[in-house]
Order: structure tokens, then sequence, then C-alpha cells
């Protein structure tokens, strides 16, 4: 059957790989599997139970829900009867759910868990809209999901299936509000061609088949993890869904995945959690493990480091990297990261180590993968986002912007054709307000955020983020902004990295209490002011760091300075710290 709509893809399934785990969820302790069989019996439930219910095409439904197999019920189920997904991060505040659940008119909503079905609930009176919520897991006093499911009792199949076949591609599918780091949340519609276009576009890049599994754990509702879930079950990769975030290295050797996506900061932490077990190593473990560490930094696939490089790397395979692959389950091909830049050392180390980042660039507006990093590593350059995938178009405009055209643009944002009309031009190409170049005429490497460029008082432009992410790469910095925009020079805002800052204090017996008394010693403002030096060597005299604030605590999603995909909210930090932001630049 060829695939023209999402919901196509379990049928799709069913009749190429006929899978007894398509989807998998940890349940009271142990792992459960769904077959595709059973997967499509529940989305007809949703789609009669909807229907049911008085849901008609067009209408909005949404989902605030961890990853589990429900999800992807009532995500296919209510595409399959013209309805519209508007999924939401767990994480965002109830303010962000009143204006989206307006904005959509949403008439039912699906939650996971009590803190949510409560959140919800404080809100419901402000939302006409809204007919009904309902709970995934089991909380006292709120309709169950098994309550809705009840109403697919006297559901036809044959009514099911003539409102499918008025179903066509350039429908919408989902709506996916970007979180945007200012101002109110975009509705990015993004139709069954949309997404279909991005999946089968990426399908052969992926080093994956029927016979792997996928660990899942990047929310559903973001369209990377989305997307790539309807890839894993167009071709009948497993699913696993991750118990949550904390469990991830439990899962990991659990379920002995080929492949999963990632954000680079999860992989940072990854990184940092064995750099701490290495730092505690004593003698010659200690010394292999660096000197291991080491090789990786220098891994470069676009030269040789000689045939002595490579025979050392192969050692440092077996003795070390061995030992990070089991951590990992022991059988993983590769990662796909996206939504972030990824720290170049982290992707020589990890790549040496026989772990395959594959770095992938989009947005929701591009449904959203338009460029990746490829498996085969002569495709694959460090500090690159990849060639484009097939079908895709990607250009560079006289400014610099990145432009993409192709299936995979959106069809416009919900409700504000004055907003599409300013990123879309009238020969179709999607203004994506990054900058960047290709390397070797192929490569898209991504240099900076358009807005996010700044000028000083002198007239020169700043790029902050790659000068943050370099900084990033030191131990003991957690977090950093760039700040210096119409000033004498830039300035940043340091997170240091706390953990590793207690281990140093410690060996330098600094007493302590707190992050506060740390950042304030002497010896710490020293060592911090060393590091920016040496730092600043890797950059121009105008993009050096000429003053720098040390911030206690870090930065949060929960604390509105980052977004739910731990982009930095620059205005908002700026505002929260403009006290010390004035201080540095009274200075002088």
């Amino acid at each position: 059957m060829e695939l023209k709509r999402i919901f196509d893809i379990p049928d799709h399934q069913k009749k190429n790989y006929p899978k007894r785990d398509a989807l998998n969820a940890k349940e009271n302790g142990q792992w459960r599997a769904y077959s595709i069989d059973e997967c499509i019996d529940n989305i007809d439930k949703v789609s009669f139970a909807l229907l049911a219910s008085g849901i008609k095409k067009d209408d909005k439904i949404s989902i605030i829900s961890n990853n589990r197999p429900e999800w992807n019920y009532v995500d296919f189920g209510a595409m399959q009867t013209g309805a519209i997904i508007v999924p939401l991060y767990p994480t965002s505040t109830e303010e962000d759910y009143v204006f989206i659940f307006n904005d959509a008119e949403v008439k039912i909503v699906f939650v996971s868990s009590e803190e949510l079905y409560q959140k919800v609930q404080n809100i419901k009176s402000r939302i006409p809209s809204l007919k009904e919520v309902f709970t995934f897991n089991q909380v006292k006093g709120a309709p169950h999901f098994s309550e809705f499911m009840e109403r697919s009792k006297n559901g036809s199949v044959t009514e099911l299936e003539k409102i499918k076949s008025n179903i066509t591609q350039e429908d919408v599918s989902t709506i996916i509000y970007t979180s945007g780091t200012t101002g109110f949340p975009k509705g990015v519609m993004l139709t069954h061609n949309n997404i279909m276009a991005d999946v089968i576009a990426a399908k052969p890049l992926m080093p994956v088949g029927e016979k792997d599994k996928a660990l899942s754990f990047l929310p559903l509702n973001h369209s990377f993890e989305k997307m790539i879930s309807y890839l894993y079950l167009c071709y009948g990769i497993s699913i696993y869904y991750a118990e949550s975030m904390d469990t991830i290295g439990d899962n990991l050797r659990e379920v002995k995945p080929q492949i999963m996506t990632c954000v680079p900061r999860l992989l940072e932490k990854v990184y940092e959690k064995i750099l701490t077990k290495g730092q505690d190593l004593k003698g010659i473990k200690r010394a292999l493990f660096f000197w291991a560490l080491s090789l990786g930094e220098r891994w470069d696939n676009q030269k040789s480091n000689g045939i002595f490089y490579n025979l050392q790397l192969a050692i440092a395979n077996k003795l070390i990297f061995s030992k990070w692959r089991e951590a990992l389950g022991g059988e993983l091909k590769c990662v796909v990261t996206g939504a972030a830049p990824m720290q170049h050392k982290l992707l020589r180390i990890f790549t040496a180590a026989k772990i395959t980042i594959m770095e992938g660039y989009g947005l929701t507006e591009t449904s959203p993968a338009m460029t990746v990093s490829r498996f085969n590593l002569d495709e694959n350059v460090i500090g690159c986002v990849g060639p484009p995938l097939p079908g895709v178009e990607v250009k560079i405009a006289e400014d610099g912007e990145i432009l993409c055209r192709g299936a995979i643009v959106m069809k416009g944002y919900y409700k504000r054709p004055d907003l599409t009309a300013e990123v879309i031009d009238k020969d179709g190409w999607l203004h994506t307000g990054d900058i960047g170049e290709f390397v070797n005429g192929k490569f898209l490497k991504i240099t900076d955020r358009k807005k996010e460029l700044f000028k000083t008082s002198g007239g020169k432009y700043v790029a902050p983020q790659p000068i943050e992410n370099k900084f990033k790469e030191e131990l003991l910095i957690e977090q950093m902004m760039v700040v210096g925009a119409y000033r004498k020079f830039p300035a940043a805002l340091i997170v240091p990295a706390a953990n590793n800052l207690k281990v140093w204090c410690t060996q330098h017996g600094i007493n302590f209490t707190n992050t506060s008394e740390m950042i304030n010693n002497e010896a710490v403002k020293k060592k911090f002011a060393q590091l920016v030096e040496e730092n600043n060597k890797l950059f121009g005299h105008s993009e050096q760091i000429k003053k720098f604030t040390l911030v206690p605590n870090e930065w949060t999603i929960a604390d509105g300075e980052l977004t739910p995909t731990l982009k930095l909210k620059r205005k908002i930090i700026e505002r929260k710290f403009e006290k010390e932001i004035e201080a540095m630049y009274a200075e002088n």
C-alpha cells in the first residue's frame, strides 16, 4: 500500500512487518509488548470513541503525557477521524496551556498523571471549548482512559473507513505550538504529506531495520521524536519507551537498542557521568582512561592520524570504550541528535568510541528534519549537520540565512497568515532564522541564530552560540550566556558545573557549604578567569569575553529560563540578571 497519510502506517507495518513488539512499555516492573494487531485494535477503538463523543473533522484533541503506547493510540486514532492533534509539553506552564487550548479551540484533552490532570482542572473554566479531560493513569475522581474506550462499543468499521477515505494527504494532521525563545507560542500546521515526505526521505539514511529496537525518551509532543517514531513504525523497528529520564541507563541495558534519538544536553550529562567515574579511578586504570579520552579528542574522519594512532585507538576501544558501549546496552549503532548544536569534542569522542552521532538539523516548520549527518563516516563532517535529505532544497541567502523548500515545509501558522507570509516567501522558500554555510559545497554548517547575532557599540557582529558551545566543553562550566548588544565588549553569565566544582574545591582545600560560597571564593574566581582567558584565544578580539559573572543556580525549564528543548530564553535570563549584567559594564 502507498503511504500517503500518517494513519496508513500501522496497516503498512501489519502487512510488511507483522511485529509482536511494535510498542513496548514498562508496566509493574516488567516490559509489556504490544503487537501491531493489538495497536491497530486500540487505535480503531479510539477513533470509534471519539466519533461517539461527537468529534468531527478538524476538531482539536490534545495530549499531555509521558511517552507510552496510549499516546500513539490517541494520536493515530484521532487522525483517522480527521481530528487534529495538538500535543503539549508536560512541563509547559498553565498560562501556556490556556493560550494554546483557546487558540486551537481544543475539545478533549488526554493527560497521563494526577499532577497534569490537576493542572488542566485549574484552568478548565477559562477554556470554553474544552469539554472533557481523561487520564491514562488511574487518578481518583478523574475519568479514566478505559471509560473513554468504553464508548467504542458500537463503532462502525464501515463508517470509519468512509471517513478515512475522505481525508487527504494535504489535510492538517497536527498543530505543534513552538515554544519559542520569546513571545507567544505559534501553531505550526503540518499536513500528512509534510510529515510523510520527511519520514520517507529519512528512512534510507537510518542504519537500522526490522530486526532492530529503538529506545524512545525524548517527548513525543516534540516534532523530532514524533516524526522518528512514525519512521520506526513505518519500517518495523520496535519502539521501547523509557520509564523516565532517571531510568535511561537501566533501560538501555535492559532493551539493548540499536538506535535512539537525543538532544546534546543529555549526551553531555552521559559524558559528565562517565568522566566523574574516570576521575575516581586510581593508578594505571586512571591513566588508561584519560589516555583513551585524549585519543578520542583527536579523532577526525577528514584526515588520517596515521597507522600508530589507529592501532592505539583499537586498543583504547577494547580496554576502555567497550565499557562505555556496554553501559549504553552494548548494541547501540548510532544516536541521532537535534534541537541544538553538539559539542565538537563529544562528537569526536563518541564516534571514536564506535557510537556514531548523526547530527540533524531542522525546525518544527520543516516537519522537522532538513539535513542529517550520515551513518557512513565519509558523509559525516564534525561541526556540520550533514547534507540535505533527499528531495529537500536548502540554500544560503545573500545575508547568510538558511532557506528551505520542499514537501516538508509547513502549511503555515494556525490563524496567522501574517506570520506565515513573514517566513515563507512567494517562491516557497522558508526563511529559517538560522545563519549557515556549506562546507565542501555539500555539508551544512550552522553558525548562529540570525536573531541572536548582536552588534557591539563598536559595530562588530558577535555570534554567541559558537562561543558558548566552546566554553561549555570545560568540565567546570555547565551553562553560559554571552551578552553585549550595543555595548563596548562581549561579557558572559556563567553557571558552574556544581558537582565538578565541588570536587575541584575539595582537591584545592577550599571549604564551602553551598554553591554561592564556592563561586565567591577568590581561588575559584581566579580559576574561571584562567578558563576564560584560555578559551578567548580561540576567538577574534571583538568576540573575546572581557568580563564574566558566576551564577549559582542552573537555568531550568521550570524557572522559565529554558525552552522545553533546552534552548536559552535569552531575553528572560537578561531580565533576571539585569543587575549583574549592568555591574559588568559599570566597572569600565
